[in-house]
């Protein structure tokens, strides 16, 4: 592939910008709440309020959601979310050799992955690096199942999606087959993981 060092600086552009939204937003609370509301969406609480975060892609893997986005959730649990079905049908880059995970409302399904506790401050920095508020992943509150049966809501991503499934990366599946394994979650699922067939 050819290299345009125009198309870096494109790419480099808006992540620029999104880092210097998350510094402003994090320190100016109304100013957050302002931007969620021009979205549709509400941030109610405080910054230092704490909630439940439910991760069930890359953010499962300590590599994505404690170094690369710099979470530092006080709590973590394995967590079960019954009636969604996992999918992998959202377009990555680059196009057809990526599709980032989401999930669909199946009431025959299930859906493994990580229940983690951050503050509220940590979530609208976590919503800005999945591009929430945005046209793509909506945050969706969901009653959550921990290993011992108890139900937590959790804020997780939900979007529309396309009818058909596509094949993750392989960088991408392995995040989610690694922090399946290192989160414990239940064996079936974690061959599950490992059945999805990667792109080419």
């Amino acid at each position: 592939m050819m290299y345009n060092p125009s198309q870096r600086n494109r790419i480099r552009a808006p992540r620029r910008a999104r880092r210097l939204w998350v510094s402003i937003a994090t320190r100016a609370w109304p100013l957050a709440q302002l931007w969620y509301r021009s979205w549709g969406l509400r941030l109610d609480g405080r910054p230092e309020d704490v909630v439940w975060y439910f991760a069930y892609g890359a953010n499962m893997h300590d590599s994505a959601f404690i170094e690369r986005r710099r979470m530092r959730p006080t709590e973590r649990r394995v967590g079960r979310l019954p009636g969604y079905r996992l999918r992998f049908n959202l377009d990555g880059f680059p196009r057809g050799r990526a599709a980032p995970a989401n999930i669909q409302a199946d009431p025959e399904s299930e859906v493994w992955g990580v229940l983690y506790r951050i503050t509220l401050r940590e979530l609208v920095r976590l919503n800005v690096t999945e591009g929430v508020p945005g046209p793509r992943y909506q945050p969706v509150e969901l009653p959550v199942e921990d290993a011992d049966g108890r139900t937590v809501l959790a804020i997780s991503y939900v979007a529309e999606g396309n009818p058909k499934d596509g094949n993750p990366s392989l960088r991408y599946i392995t995040l989610l087959r690694d922090g399946a394994r290192a989160h414990a979650l239940p064996d079936h699922w974690i061959a599950y993981l490992d059945s999805v067939k990667h792109a080419e």
